[in-house]
């Protein structure tokens, strides 16, 4: 279902200037993050460990406050909307979570449906349609009847992913979506993501995965100790020079045999590391 089909018109999600420092922080966390997220293509937002990725997502769902600049969805900020409204215009999978309470698979899948319902509201033969579409797309069907702590750690990924599609949403946000895959499963998430842009969402993409980032990303963000480093397409941002400063380690970046795409190898040998 795409976004106009399901009666979404996709929004920008633009980060203004954002500037993030958590208590006790010698320096920021974020520093003068601006970049847009727009309908119809996947945005990637790459970086080493600690370089802010996740901080982005944290500051979106108002999890750490802004000291400086705005986060909005085209022109409306976040900070103005209750968590209700948020739910139903953004769904997150974020990087770390654990079920408060085993649940089946089903159910869990169905709390992406609780903004459109809410807390007492009886599911509907649309929300059993929007949790049964959603399951089968992130591949997850078969574990349906399953409970949520018999999963294999690919399987409770996909099941996070799932509910995020049964929130129907016309932003989606995934913060390191394919950690615990396997190959397959790695690309098949990568795939969706890349049909769910296609249908008109706005995806933000976080991601350690460079190369499989410049295969699918139309836009991609790379961050180093807060700041941007580097933003455009895979060409412009997947440079052996950009990326070699920003990792701290030797590599070449060739093309991928497959697809034309820029491809990252990391060589033998690590580099001093800056003052």
């Amino acid at each position: 279902m795409s976004a106009a089909s399901s009666g979404h018109v996709a929004s920008t999600l633009r980060f203004h200037d954002v500037q993030v420092r958590y208590p006790g922080r010698d320096r920021q966390a974020l520093d003068g993050v601006s970049f847009d997220a727009e309908p119809g293509r996947i945005t990637a937002v790459v970086g080493p460990n600690g370089s802010g990725k996740s901080t982005l997502v944290r500051a979106l769902l108002r999890r750490v406050v802004l000291q400086a600049g705005r986060i909005t969805l085209d022109d409306t900020g976040v900070d103005g909307l209750d968590p209700l409204a948020l739910a139903r215009r953004v769904a997150v999978v974020p990087q770390r979570e654990e079920p408060v309470m085993p649940l089946e698979v089903e159910e869990f899948v169905g709390l992406g449906r609780f903004p459109h319902r809410g807390a007492f509201g009886a599911p509907s033969a649309e929300d059993r349609e929007a949790v049964a579409r959603a399951m089968q797309r992130a591949g997850i069907d078969e574990c349906a009847g399953r409970r949520t702590d018999s999963l294999s750690g690919g399987e409770w990924q996909r099941a996070r992913i799932a509910r995020a599609l049964a929130q129907d949403t016309d932003i989606l946000v995934l913060d390191e979506p394919t950690t615990f895959l396997d190959i397959a499963h790695e690309m098949a998430v990568f795939e969706l993501v890349d049909a769910l842009a296609r249908e008109g969402r706005t995806v933000l993409l976080v991601s350690h995965q460079l190369n499989l980032v410049a295969r699918f990303a139309e836009h991609i963000v790379l961050l180093d100790h807060g700041r941007v480093a580097a933003a455009g397409d895979a060409d412009a941002v997947m440079r052996g020079d950009v990326l070699e400063s920003v990792y701290e380690w030797p590599l070449v970046v060739t093309r991928d045999p497959a697809v034309g795409a820029p491809a990252l190898l990391p060589l033998r040998g690590r580099l001093r590391s800056r003052p």
